[in-house]
Protein backbone atom coordinates (compact mmCIF):
# COMPACT_ATOMS: atom_id res chain seq x y z
CA UNK A 1 0.00 0.00 0.00
CA UNK A 2 2.82 2.41 0.85
CA UNK A 3 4.23 2.22 -2.66
CA UNK A 4 0.85 3.09 -4.13
CA UNK A 5 0.25 6.09 -1.93
CA UNK A 6 3.77 7.48 -2.15
CA UNK A 7 3.50 7.85 -5.92
CA UNK A 8 0.07 9.48 -5.99
CA UNK A 9 1.16 13.10 -5.79
CA UNK A 10 3.71 12.69 -8.55
CA UNK A 11 1.35 10.74 -10.77
CA UNK A 12 -1.36 13.40 -10.85
CA UNK A 13 1.12 16.05 -11.93
CA UNK A 14 1.75 14.31 -15.23
CA UNK A 15 -0.22 12.09 -17.62
CA UNK A 16 -0.36 8.55 -16.27
CA UNK A 17 1.82 6.07 -18.12
CA UNK A 18 -0.68 3.71 -19.70
CA UNK A 19 0.14 0.66 -21.72
CA UNK A 20 -0.31 1.16 -25.46
CA UNK A 21 -3.40 -0.54 -26.85
CA UNK A 22 -2.76 -3.81 -28.61
CA UNK A 23 -4.40 -4.04 -32.02
CA UNK A 24 -6.64 -7.10 -32.05
CA UNK A 25 -9.04 -6.40 -34.88
CA UNK A 26 -10.51 -9.44 -36.52
CA UNK A 27 -9.10 -10.29 -39.91
CA UNK A 28 -12.66 -10.56 -41.18
CA UNK A 29 -13.80 -7.15 -39.94
CA UNK A 30 -14.52 -4.53 -42.59
CA UNK A 31 -11.59 -2.24 -43.32
CA UNK A 32 -12.75 1.36 -43.54
CA UNK A 33 -11.68 3.24 -46.64
CA UNK A 34 -10.73 6.91 -46.53
CA UNK A 35 -12.12 7.60 -43.06
CA UNK A 36 -11.76 6.50 -39.43
CA UNK A 37 -14.35 4.67 -37.35
CA UNK A 38 -16.98 7.14 -36.11
CA UNK A 39 -18.56 6.77 -32.66
CA UNK A 40 -21.22 8.82 -30.88
CA UNK A 41 -20.90 9.03 -27.10
CA UNK A 42 -24.23 10.12 -25.64
CA UNK A 43 -23.79 11.73 -22.22
CA UNK A 44 -21.00 13.88 -20.83
CA UNK A 45 -20.56 12.68 -17.25
CA UNK A 46 -17.52 10.72 -15.99
CA UNK A 47 -18.39 7.71 -18.18
CA UNK A 48 -18.91 9.74 -21.34
CA UNK A 49 -15.92 11.99 -20.77
CA UNK A 50 -13.56 9.09 -20.12
CA UNK A 51 -14.89 7.14 -23.11
CA UNK A 52 -14.65 10.09 -25.50
CA UNK A 53 -11.07 10.93 -24.49
CA UNK A 54 -9.88 7.34 -24.92
CA UNK A 55 -11.63 6.96 -28.27
CA UNK A 56 -10.22 10.20 -29.64
CA UNK A 57 -6.69 9.33 -28.51
CA UNK A 58 -7.09 5.93 -30.16
CA UNK A 59 -7.75 7.30 -33.65
CA UNK A 60 -11.57 7.11 -33.56
CA UNK A 61 -13.65 10.05 -34.80
CA UNK A 62 -15.65 10.88 -31.69
CA UNK A 63 -18.76 13.00 -31.12
CA UNK A 64 -19.79 13.54 -27.51
CA UNK A 65 -23.41 14.75 -27.11
CA UNK A 66 -24.42 16.34 -23.79
CA UNK A 67 -27.44 18.55 -23.14
CA UNK A 68 -26.50 20.04 -19.75
CA UNK A 69 -22.92 21.20 -19.96
CA UNK A 70 -23.26 22.87 -16.53
CA UNK A 71 -25.03 19.90 -14.96
CA UNK A 72 -24.89 19.60 -11.16
CA UNK A 73 -25.92 16.02 -10.46
CA UNK A 74 -27.09 15.30 -6.88
CA UNK A 75 -24.11 13.19 -5.94
CA UNK A 76 -22.15 12.85 -2.73
CA UNK A 77 -19.05 13.36 -4.87
CA UNK A 78 -16.71 10.88 -3.16
CA UNK A 79 -13.93 9.38 -5.27
CA UNK A 80 -11.32 6.78 -4.27
CA UNK A 81 -7.64 7.58 -4.12
CA UNK A 82 -6.82 5.24 -7.01
CA UNK A 83 -9.01 7.30 -9.37
CA UNK A 84 -6.74 10.34 -8.97
CA UNK A 85 -3.79 8.31 -10.20
CA UNK A 86 -5.55 6.22 -12.85
CA UNK A 87 -7.23 9.20 -14.49
CA UNK A 88 -4.43 11.73 -13.88
CA UNK A 89 -6.76 14.12 -12.06
CA UNK A 90 -5.20 17.41 -10.93
CA UNK A 91 -5.32 17.91 -7.19
CA UNK A 92 -7.16 21.23 -7.48
CA UNK A 93 -10.25 19.28 -8.56
CA UNK A 94 -10.44 17.85 -5.04
CA UNK A 95 -12.50 20.13 -2.80
CA UNK A 96 -11.79 18.24 0.41
CA UNK A 97 -9.59 15.35 1.50
CA UNK A 98 -11.66 13.37 3.95
CA UNK A 99 -9.66 11.40 6.50
CA UNK A 100 -12.35 11.18 9.18
CA UNK A 101 -15.65 9.46 8.44
CA UNK A 102 -18.24 9.49 11.20
CA UNK A 103 -20.86 6.71 11.08
CA UNK A 104 -23.94 7.50 13.20
CA UNK A 105 -26.41 4.81 14.24
CA UNK A 106 -30.23 5.06 14.59
CA UNK A 107 -29.76 5.75 18.33
CA UNK A 108 -27.11 8.39 17.50
CA UNK A 109 -24.15 6.28 18.59
CA UNK A 110 -21.24 7.71 16.60
CA UNK A 111 -18.18 5.80 15.46
CA UNK A 112 -15.12 7.48 13.96
CA UNK A 113 -13.75 5.69 10.92
CA UNK A 114 -10.36 6.39 9.38
CA UNK A 115 -7.91 5.44 12.11
CA UNK A 116 -6.16 2.98 9.77
CA UNK A 117 -5.55 5.48 6.98
CA UNK A 118 -1.95 6.26 6.09
CA UNK A 119 -0.65 9.85 6.09
CA UNK A 120 -1.18 10.18 2.31
CA UNK A 121 -4.52 8.36 2.14
CA UNK A 122 -7.89 10.05 1.92
CA UNK A 123 -11.27 10.05 0.22
CA UNK A 124 -11.51 12.82 -2.35
CA UNK A 125 -14.60 15.02 -2.43
CA UNK A 126 -15.45 16.66 -5.74
CA UNK A 127 -18.28 18.66 -7.29
CA UNK A 128 -19.70 16.85 -10.27
CA UNK A 129 -20.05 19.99 -12.36
CA UNK A 130 -16.30 20.60 -11.94
CA UNK A 131 -15.17 17.01 -12.51
CA UNK A 132 -17.47 16.43 -15.49
CA UNK A 133 -16.41 19.65 -17.21
CA UNK A 134 -12.74 18.75 -16.72
CA UNK A 135 -13.16 15.29 -18.26
CA UNK A 136 -15.13 16.69 -21.22
CA UNK A 137 -12.49 19.37 -21.77
CA UNK A 138 -9.79 16.74 -21.80
CA UNK A 139 -11.76 14.71 -24.34
CA UNK A 140 -12.09 17.80 -26.51
CA UNK A 141 -8.36 18.47 -26.24
CA UNK A 142 -7.75 14.88 -27.39
CA UNK A 143 -9.77 15.53 -30.54
CA UNK A 144 -13.36 14.67 -29.63
CA UNK A 145 -16.14 16.98 -30.83
CA UNK A 146 -18.25 18.10 -27.86
CA UNK A 147 -21.83 18.95 -28.89
CA UNK A 148 -24.37 20.75 -26.74
CA UNK A 149 -27.32 18.61 -27.73
CA UNK A 150 -30.21 16.46 -26.55
CA UNK A 151 -30.22 12.91 -27.89
CA UNK A 152 -33.66 11.94 -29.20
CA UNK A 153 -33.37 8.53 -30.85
CA UNK A 154 -31.37 6.45 -33.29
CA UNK A 155 -32.30 4.51 -36.39
CA UNK A 156 -30.67 1.08 -36.57
CA UNK A 157 -28.70 0.15 -39.72
CA UNK A 158 -30.84 -0.89 -42.67
CA UNK A 159 -28.14 -3.23 -43.96
CA UNK A 160 -25.23 -5.16 -42.56
CA UNK A 161 -22.35 -2.84 -41.61
CA UNK A 162 -24.55 0.19 -42.32
CA UNK A 163 -24.52 3.34 -40.16
CA UNK A 164 -26.63 4.30 -37.16
CA UNK A 165 -28.56 7.54 -37.68
CA UNK A 166 -28.51 9.67 -34.54
CA UNK A 167 -31.27 12.25 -34.14
CA UNK A 168 -30.72 15.04 -31.64
CA UNK A 169 -31.60 18.66 -30.88
CA UNK A 170 -28.60 20.96 -31.21
CA UNK A 171 -28.26 24.03 -28.96
CA UNK A 172 -26.07 27.09 -29.32
CA UNK A 173 -26.12 27.98 -25.63
CA UNK A 174 -28.84 30.63 -25.87
CA UNK A 175 -31.09 30.37 -22.82
CA UNK A 176 -34.61 29.27 -23.62
CA UNK A 177 -33.86 28.16 -27.19
CA UNK A 178 -35.78 25.15 -28.48
CA UNK A 179 -32.88 23.65 -30.36
CA UNK A 180 -32.35 22.68 -33.98
CA UNK A 181 -33.15 19.12 -35.06
CA UNK A 182 -30.08 17.46 -36.58
CA UNK A 183 -29.02 13.99 -37.73
CA UNK A 184 -25.59 12.38 -37.93
CA UNK A 185 -24.43 8.95 -39.06
CA UNK A 186 -22.04 6.91 -36.94
CA UNK A 187 -20.65 3.38 -36.82
CA UNK A 188 -21.29 2.73 -33.13
CA UNK A 189 -23.06 4.29 -30.13
CA UNK A 190 -21.92 4.44 -26.51
CA UNK A 191 -24.78 5.25 -24.12
CA UNK A 192 -23.40 7.19 -21.16
CA UNK A 193 -26.60 9.16 -20.54
CA UNK A 194 -27.39 8.17 -16.97
CA UNK A 195 -30.12 6.28 -15.16
CA UNK A 196 -32.85 7.60 -17.48
CA UNK A 197 -30.82 6.59 -20.53
CA UNK A 198 -32.60 7.17 -23.83
CA UNK A 199 -29.98 5.05 -25.55
CA UNK A 200 -30.91 2.14 -23.27
CA UNK A 201 -34.57 2.52 -24.21
CA UNK A 202 -33.73 2.66 -27.91
CA UNK A 203 -31.70 -0.55 -27.74
CA UNK A 204 -34.27 -2.38 -25.59
CA UNK A 205 -31.90 -2.77 -22.64
CA UNK A 206 -34.70 -3.48 -20.17
CA UNK A 207 -35.67 -1.77 -16.93
CA UNK A 208 -34.01 -1.88 -13.55
CA UNK A 209 -34.86 -0.85 -10.02
CA UNK A 210 -33.60 2.58 -9.09
CA UNK A 211 -33.22 4.81 -6.05
CA UNK A 212 -34.10 8.47 -5.77
CA UNK A 213 -31.24 10.58 -4.44
CA UNK A 214 -32.19 13.95 -2.94
CA UNK A 215 -29.55 16.48 -1.95
CA UNK A 216 -29.37 20.03 -0.67
CA UNK A 217 -26.22 22.10 -0.85
CA UNK A 218 -26.00 24.10 2.35
CA UNK A 219 -23.63 26.98 2.99
CA UNK A 220 -22.92 26.96 6.72
CA UNK A 221 -21.05 29.45 8.93
CA UNK A 222 -17.28 29.32 8.59
CA UNK A 223 -16.73 28.10 12.14
CA UNK A 224 -19.09 25.18 11.50
CA UNK A 225 -17.45 24.48 8.16
CA UNK A 226 -14.19 23.93 10.02
CA UNK A 227 -15.72 20.82 11.62
CA UNK A 228 -16.19 19.36 8.13
CA UNK A 229 -12.74 20.36 6.86
CA UNK A 230 -11.57 16.72 6.72
CA UNK A 231 -14.73 15.01 7.94
CA UNK A 232 -17.82 13.46 6.35
CA UNK A 233 -20.84 11.95 8.09
CA UNK A 234 -23.14 9.05 7.30
CA UNK A 235 -26.43 8.59 9.15
CA UNK A 236 -28.30 5.28 9.17
CA UNK A 237 -31.80 4.59 10.47
CA UNK A 238 -35.39 4.18 9.33
CA UNK A 239 -35.89 7.90 9.87
CA UNK A 240 -33.32 8.95 7.23
CA UNK A 241 -33.87 6.01 4.82
CA UNK A 242 -35.39 2.53 5.12
CA UNK A 243 -32.82 1.05 2.74
CA UNK A 244 -29.92 3.49 2.31
CA UNK A 245 -28.25 6.22 4.37
CA UNK A 246 -28.21 9.97 4.85
CA UNK A 247 -25.02 11.95 4.37
CA UNK A 248 -23.25 15.23 5.04
CA UNK A 249 -20.28 15.52 2.70
CA UNK A 250 -18.00 18.59 2.59
CA UNK A 251 -17.40 20.63 -0.57
CA UNK A 252 -15.26 23.69 -1.24
CA UNK A 253 -17.37 26.26 0.64
CA UNK A 254 -20.50 24.29 1.63
CA UNK A 255 -21.75 20.86 2.61
CA UNK A 256 -23.94 18.46 0.65
CA UNK A 257 -26.76 17.05 2.77
CA UNK A 258 -28.72 14.22 1.23
CA UNK A 259 -30.35 10.82 1.34
CA UNK A 260 -31.80 8.20 -0.98
CA UNK A 261 -34.26 5.34 -1.13
CA UNK A 262 -35.47 2.62 -3.47
CA UNK A 263 -38.48 1.36 -1.56
CA UNK A 264 -40.14 4.58 -0.37
CA UNK A 265 -39.55 7.14 -3.13
CA UNK A 266 -42.67 9.17 -2.27
CA UNK A 267 -41.26 9.85 1.21
CA UNK A 268 -37.88 11.17 0.05
CA UNK A 269 -38.51 14.72 1.35
CA UNK A 270 -39.49 13.31 4.75
CA UNK A 271 -36.21 11.39 4.88
CA UNK A 272 -34.31 14.50 3.84
CA UNK A 273 -35.90 16.50 6.65
CA UNK A 274 -34.89 13.75 9.09
CA UNK A 275 -31.29 13.88 7.83
CA UNK A 276 -31.20 17.64 8.39
CA UNK A 277 -32.66 17.08 11.87
CA UNK A 278 -30.01 14.53 12.79
CA UNK A 279 -27.26 16.94 11.69
CA UNK A 280 -28.96 20.10 12.93
CA UNK A 281 -26.36 21.11 15.55
CA UNK A 282 -23.57 21.07 12.97
CA UNK A 283 -25.38 22.77 10.10
CA UNK A 284 -27.43 25.25 12.12
CA UNK A 285 -27.47 28.71 10.57
CA UNK A 286 -26.84 27.30 7.11
CA UNK A 287 -28.49 28.53 3.92
CA UNK A 288 -29.69 26.14 1.24
CA UNK A 289 -28.09 27.29 -2.02
CA UNK A 290 -29.19 24.46 -4.29
CA UNK A 291 -31.65 21.56 -4.28
CA UNK A 292 -31.04 18.50 -6.49
CA UNK A 293 -32.73 15.16 -7.14
CA UNK A 294 -31.89 12.32 -9.53
CA UNK A 295 -32.48 8.58 -10.03
CA UNK A 296 -29.65 6.20 -9.15
CA UNK A 297 -29.60 2.64 -10.58
CA UNK A 298 -29.64 -0.27 -8.16
CA UNK A 299 -28.28 -3.02 -10.40
CA UNK A 300 -27.03 -3.53 -13.98
CA UNK A 301 -29.53 -3.58 -16.81
CA UNK A 302 -30.58 -6.95 -18.28
CA UNK A 303 -28.90 -6.02 -21.58
CA UNK A 304 -25.84 -3.81 -21.90
CA UNK A 305 -24.78 -4.55 -25.50
CA UNK A 306 -26.77 -4.89 -28.71
CA UNK A 307 -24.98 -5.05 -32.05
CA UNK A 308 -22.80 -1.89 -32.13
CA UNK A 309 -24.55 -0.10 -29.27
CA UNK A 310 -23.44 -0.42 -25.66
CA UNK A 311 -23.98 1.17 -22.24
CA UNK A 312 -21.56 2.48 -19.62
CA UNK A 313 -21.81 4.17 -16.21
CA UNK A 314 -25.24 4.76 -14.68
CA UNK A 315 -26.87 3.94 -18.02
CA UNK A 316 -25.53 0.40 -17.61
CA UNK A 317 -26.41 0.34 -13.90
CA UNK A 318 -22.90 0.49 -12.43
CA UNK A 319 -23.69 1.83 -8.94
CA UNK A 320 -22.82 -0.27 -5.90
CA UNK A 321 -25.28 -1.34 -3.23
CA UNK A 322 -24.68 -0.30 0.37
CA UNK A 323 -22.30 2.58 -0.47
CA UNK A 324 -24.05 3.98 -3.55
CA UNK A 325 -20.72 4.62 -5.26
CA UNK A 326 -20.79 5.26 -8.99
CA UNK A 327 -18.27 7.90 -10.14
CA UNK A 328 -15.24 5.64 -10.31
CA UNK A 329 -17.10 2.76 -11.94
CA UNK A 330 -18.64 5.13 -14.46
CA UNK A 331 -15.28 6.53 -15.56
CA UNK A 332 -13.67 3.10 -15.50
CA UNK A 333 -16.42 1.48 -17.59
CA UNK A 334 -16.27 4.34 -20.10
CA UNK A 335 -12.53 3.95 -20.52
CA UNK A 336 -12.67 0.14 -20.71
CA UNK A 337 -15.42 0.27 -23.31
CA UNK A 338 -13.46 2.75 -25.41
CA UNK A 339 -10.30 0.66 -25.14
CA UNK A 340 -12.23 -2.35 -26.46
CA UNK A 341 -13.47 -0.26 -29.41
CA UNK A 342 -9.99 1.08 -30.21
CA UNK A 343 -8.47 -2.39 -30.06
CA UNK A 344 -11.27 -4.01 -32.01
CA UNK A 345 -11.11 -1.37 -34.73
CA UNK A 346 -7.31 -1.41 -35.06
CA UNK A 347 -7.12 2.21 -33.95
CA UNK A 348 -10.15 3.30 -35.92
CA UNK A 349 -9.26 1.65 -39.23
CA UNK A 350 -11.82 -1.18 -39.13
CA UNK A 351 -15.50 -1.58 -38.31
CA UNK A 352 -16.31 -3.18 -34.96
CA UNK A 353 -19.07 -5.63 -34.12
CA UNK A 354 -20.89 -6.85 -30.99
CA UNK A 355 -18.10 -9.27 -30.08
CA UNK A 356 -15.70 -6.35 -29.61
CA UNK A 357 -18.07 -4.63 -27.19
CA UNK A 358 -18.67 -7.85 -25.29
CA UNK A 359 -14.96 -8.01 -24.51
CA UNK A 360 -15.40 -4.82 -22.47
CA UNK A 361 -18.30 -6.39 -20.54
CA UNK A 362 -16.35 -9.56 -19.82
CA UNK A 363 -13.37 -7.60 -18.55
CA UNK A 364 -15.45 -5.21 -16.43
CA UNK A 365 -17.52 -7.99 -14.87
CA UNK A 366 -14.46 -10.10 -14.08
CA UNK A 367 -12.75 -7.18 -12.33
CA UNK A 368 -15.64 -5.71 -10.37
CA UNK A 369 -18.44 -8.26 -9.98
CA UNK A 370 -17.01 -9.53 -6.63
CA UNK A 371 -17.18 -5.96 -5.26
CA UNK A 372 -20.79 -5.56 -6.35
CA UNK A 373 -21.77 -8.91 -4.84
CA UNK A 374 -20.09 -8.24 -1.49
CA UNK A 375 -21.77 -4.85 -1.13
CA UNK A 376 -25.12 -6.33 -2.16
CA UNK A 377 -24.86 -8.87 0.67
CA UNK A 378 -23.83 -6.18 3.17
CA UNK A 379 -26.86 -4.06 2.28
CA UNK A 380 -29.24 -7.00 2.65
CA UNK A 381 -27.77 -7.96 6.04
CA UNK A 382 -27.21 -4.59 7.68
CA UNK A 383 -29.78 -2.21 6.14
CA UNK A 384 -32.85 -4.35 6.79
CA UNK A 385 -33.71 -2.98 10.26
CA UNK A 386 -32.57 -0.49 12.87
CA UNK A 387 -31.25 -3.38 14.97
CA UNK A 388 -29.04 -4.49 12.09
CA UNK A 389 -27.89 -0.92 11.52
CA UNK A 390 -26.88 -0.60 15.18
CA UNK A 391 -24.83 -3.77 14.73
CA UNK A 392 -23.31 -2.38 11.54
CA UNK A 393 -22.15 0.81 13.25
CA UNK A 394 -20.77 -1.18 16.18
CA UNK A 395 -18.88 -3.39 13.74
CA UNK A 396 -17.40 -0.30 12.04
CA UNK A 397 -15.55 0.56 15.26
CA UNK A 398 -13.31 -2.48 14.72
CA UNK A 399 -9.94 -1.45 13.28
CA UNK A 400 -9.69 -4.62 11.21
CA UNK A 401 -13.03 -3.79 9.58
CA UNK A 402 -11.85 -0.25 8.91
CA UNK A 403 -8.59 -1.41 7.33
CA UNK A 404 -10.33 -3.97 5.11
CA UNK A 405 -13.01 -1.44 4.11
CA UNK A 406 -10.66 1.40 3.24
CA UNK A 407 -8.16 -0.83 1.41
CA UNK A 408 -11.00 -2.17 -0.72
CA UNK A 409 -12.53 1.26 -1.32
CA UNK A 410 -9.41 3.33 -1.94
CA UNK A 411 -7.78 0.88 -4.34
CA UNK A 412 -10.83 -0.90 -5.76
CA UNK A 413 -9.98 -4.46 -4.98
CA UNK A 414 -11.56 -7.08 -2.74
CA UNK A 415 -8.85 -7.50 -0.11
CA UNK A 416 -8.26 -11.04 1.24
CA UNK A 417 -8.51 -11.08 5.01
CA UNK A 418 -6.61 -12.82 7.78
CA UNK A 419 -8.47 -16.10 8.57
CA UNK A 420 -8.21 -15.70 12.34
CA UNK A 421 -9.34 -12.07 12.20
CA UNK A 422 -12.19 -13.09 9.88
CA UNK A 423 -13.40 -15.66 12.43
CA UNK A 424 -13.18 -13.11 15.24
CA UNK A 425 -15.06 -10.61 13.09
CA UNK A 426 -17.81 -13.14 12.33
CA UNK A 427 -18.26 -13.90 16.05
CA UNK A 428 -18.33 -10.21 16.94
CA UNK A 429 -20.81 -9.46 14.15
CA UNK A 430 -23.19 -12.15 15.34
CA UNK A 431 -22.86 -10.81 18.88
CA UNK A 432 -23.61 -7.26 17.70
CA UNK A 433 -26.71 -8.44 15.82
CA UNK A 434 -27.98 -10.36 18.87
CA UNK A 435 -27.41 -7.42 21.25
CA UNK A 436 -29.03 -4.95 18.84
CA UNK A 437 -32.08 -7.19 18.38
CA UNK A 438 -32.48 -7.59 22.14
CA UNK A 439 -32.20 -3.82 22.62
CA UNK A 440 -34.85 -3.23 19.95
CA UNK A 441 -37.29 -5.59 21.68
CA UNK A 442 -36.78 -3.82 25.01
CA UNK A 443 -37.27 -0.40 23.41
CA UNK A 444 -40.53 -1.58 21.87
CA UNK A 445 -41.77 -2.67 25.29
CA UNK A 446 -40.96 0.75 26.72
CA UNK A 447 -42.71 2.48 23.81
CA UNK A 448 -45.83 0.35 24.27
Amino acid sequence: MASLTSTTAAAVARPARRRSLTVRASATSVKLSGRPLKVAVVGGGPAGGAAAETLAKGGVETILIERKLDNCKPCGGAIPLCMIDEFSLPLDLIDRRVTKMKMISPSNVAVDIGRTLGPDEYIGMVRREVLDDYLRSRAKAAGAEVVNGLFLKFDAPQERNGPYRIHYNHYDGVKGERGERRTIEVDAVVGADGANSRVAKEMGAGDYEYAIAFQERVRIPEEKMEYYRERAEMYVGDDVSPDFYGWVFPKCDHVAVGTGTVTHKADIKKFQAATRLRARDKIEGGKIIRVEAHPIPEHPRPKRVSDRVTLVGDAAGYVTKCSGEGIYFAAKSGRMCAEAIVEGSANGTRLIDESDLRKYLEKFDKMYWPTYKVLDVLQKVFYRSNAAREAFVEMCADEYVQKMTFDSYLYKRVVPGNPLDDIRLAVNTIGSLVRASALTREMKKITL
